[in-house]
């Protein structure tokens, strides 16, 4: 592998959301303050929703760290898998919640059970919210099931927050008018936006020194400018190219990623393609070069031959 050739110490663009790499651009920082406020204020329901690869899961799991600090004030859930039955939905929380429940226990007793424990855990002072990832998967008798649950309160609160990480699917299935009413309940929502291709330089650079690298700029700045053609600046697509781009310079000895190394990369990704402008340009530039060398040789051999 290129870690000892380019003299790092870990993968810099692994897909698994380490919270490690977590930089606090702008989009993110938002998205970030805007769920611990929300939290702190005990709002109902909160939803952040993205395009595939935007990095909706690694600011899920960058809060739940923030949260899992303090465990005398906050209690999470995390359910990454929601395509369940309303009772799978259910179980899966009890789970989440430390509780035992077989297959085959009843809806009445389950919930008894939940609402026990949730009551113990308001009564002791503590906060529980329930994480969804890929919010946009659940059926729609599970979501609709899941703001019933979410009826359970006090006097002064409810019992427990749930924060929605999908797709931009789950706003079109939010404005079926079978869900409205769980649409009047969201409380706070966010859109994470994909990079632009300053904040992609940052994302490279920052990944890589996460990664231990401490040295010149390892991408060539025309091959950012492909990579980020080609990406639109999405994060997990990022991710994957800069990976490729870096096994090629190093199969080839060199250790800086130019234009080519990254046109490499692209054209070995299913679904990702450069803009044909880009390609254009790069031919042009490839047509001059030859052109540009033909006359070089042209006026060497006539200049030895006089």
């Amino acid at each position: 592998m290129y870690l000892e050739h380019f003299a790092i110490k870990e993968l810099p663009f692994s897909l698994t959301p380490n919270t490690e790499f977590f930089l606090n651009m702008a989009s993110y920082h938002k998205a970030y303050n805007m769920l611990m406020v929300s939290i702190s204020n005990r709002e109902g329901f909160i939803k952040v929703v993205g395009e595939v690869g935007t990095g909706k899961t690694m600011l899920c799991r960058k809060v739940l760290n923030t949260l899992e600090e303090n465990p005398d004030a906050y209690i999470s859930a995390y359910i990454a898998n929601p395509v369940l039955s309303p009772k799978g939905l259910f179980l899966a929380f009890a789970e989440e919640l430390g509780l035992e429940a077989d297959s085959d226990i009843g809806h009445h007793s389950l919930l008894k059970k939940i609402t026990k424990v949730l009551m113990q855990h308001s009564a002791e002072g503590r906060q529980v919210i329930l994480f969804i990832d890929e919010a946009h998967a659940m059926p729609e008798k599970t979501l609709e099931a899941l703001r019933l649950l979410t009826n359970l309160e006090t006097e002064k609160a409810k019992l427990f927050q749930v924060v929605l990480f999908a797709q931009p699917e789950l706003d079109d299935m939010l404005r079926e008018k079978s869900l409205r009413q769980l649409l009047q309940r969201i409380t706070f929502s966010y859109r994470l936006e994909s990079l632009d291709r300053e904040g992609l330089e940052r994302y490279v650079s920052h990944r890589l020194a996460t990664a231990g690298y401490n040295g010149p700029s390892v991408f060539a700045s025309a091959a950012l400018d492909d990579l980020y053609a080609a990406s639109q600046g999405t994060p997990r697509i990022v991710n994957i190219l800069c990976h490729k781009a870096l096994m090629v310079a190093f199969g080839r000895g060199e250790r800086v990623v130019t234009r080519e190394h990254m046109r490499n990369a692209i054209e070995d990704t299913e679904g990702v393609a450069l803009p044909q402008k880009n390609v254009r340009q790069f031919a042009a530039a490839g047509v001059f070069m030859v052109v540009a060398c033909v006359a070089l040789a042209i006026y060497l051999v006539g200049y030895y031959l006089r």
